[in-house]
């Protein structure tokens, strides 16, 4: 698929990934509609060109106007994590819903290419460095186990219905816009007191961070190379870093000197995956490889949302 010269939506466009990669395809010459109901992004985040639908995509009326017959192509990026939601039952049905929900109106319009942004989560606690066909898939968290309902829903239409599709498995990925996540959380709690920092955990927990920006490409290169009619691929990096050295990072980078003052146990809350780390050969094997590594899309990241957050 060229996406140059597509039609795409992008629903869940004004979140992190959605708007960055809403960015990259208008700068590539594609028409861009941005589906998102604004509870996590703000609209300043949908970029210039972009045509703007405020919607909720659990609600069929609204995917209705989202999704037309003139699409090339929907990058279905709303989701609502374990962040975002105390009840783990609204934010299994609300995922799983969104996403029936469109690849119903795409079957119903003939639009016929899809992309997904899955999670490592469905993994569950699995060896390292952990591939796209290790099984079993055993999440340990509602947040993994709605991704994993999602992953199957995209696969049937894909097999059933000719909906070419593609399922990006990410990492954490971090990069300016981000919010409810540990390194905008140790900045706020850092300019709010920068005399001690709360750690969830035992700081031991150690994971994959890939920037947006490494991502938004990883996922343009995919769709316009892996061509079965479903790709499932990791996106990440080859190297981890604990939450003690995003502290550390952070803390380097606020030119502060906190205590820290550890929750305890070996996970942050429950359903954390306290050690990840995705393997990417497959994706290497398309042509493509990440050029920034853990450590440093966290410094990179921690000083881009250290100019969007402090005053």
């Amino acid at each position: 698929m060229n996406l140059a010269d597509s039609r795409v939506l992008v629903t869940g466009g004004a979140g992190l990934v959605g708007s960055h990669l809403a960015a990259a395809l208008l700068d590539r010459g594609a028409t861009v509609r941005v589906a998102d109901d604004l509870s996590k992004g703000t609209r300043d985040r949908v970029p210039d060109g972009a045509e703007f639908v405020e919607a909720d995509v659990t609600d069929s009326d609204d995917v209705a106007r989202a999704v037309t017959e003139d699409l090339d192509a929907v990058f279905h990026f709303a989701a609502y994590t374990d962040t975002n939601y105390d009840d783990d039952r609204v934010l299994f049905e609300e995922n799983t819903e969104m996403t029936y929900t469109v690849l119903e109106r795409m079957r119903e319009v003939g639009v016929d290419r899809f992309a997904f942004t899955s999670s490592s989560t469905v993994y569950g606690e699995a060896p390292r460095p952990t591939a796209e066909d290790y099984a079993p898939l055993e999440p340990i968290s509602i947040y993994g186990s709605s991704k994993l309902a999602d992953e199957a829903l995209i696969s049937t239409f894909a097999h059933s219905y000719g909906v070419q599709s593609w399922v990006f498995r990410f990492a954490n990925i971090v990069g300016p816009r981000q919010r409810g996540n540990v390194i905008p959380d140790f900045i706020e709690k850092l300019d709010e007191d920068p005399t001690e920092l709360e750690i969830l955990g035992d700081g031991r927990q150690e994971k994959s961070y890939m920037h947006v920006s490494e991502c938004v490409d990883a996922i343009q290169h995919v769709v316009e190379h892996a061509d079965d009619a479903y790709n499932v691929y990791n996106l990440g990096t080859r190297t981890t870093t604990s939450v003690t050295d995003i502290a550390d990072i952070v803390s380097e980078e606020l030119g502060v000197e906190p205590e820290y003052a550890y929750t305890g146990g070996d996970r942050g809350w429950t359903g954390d995956v306290p050690k990840m780390r995705l393997s990417i050969e497959k994706l290497a094997d398309l042509g493509w490889e990440p050029s920034i590594e853990s450590d440093a899309a966290v410094r990179r990241s921690a000083r881009e949302l250290i100019d969007e957050i402090v005053s």
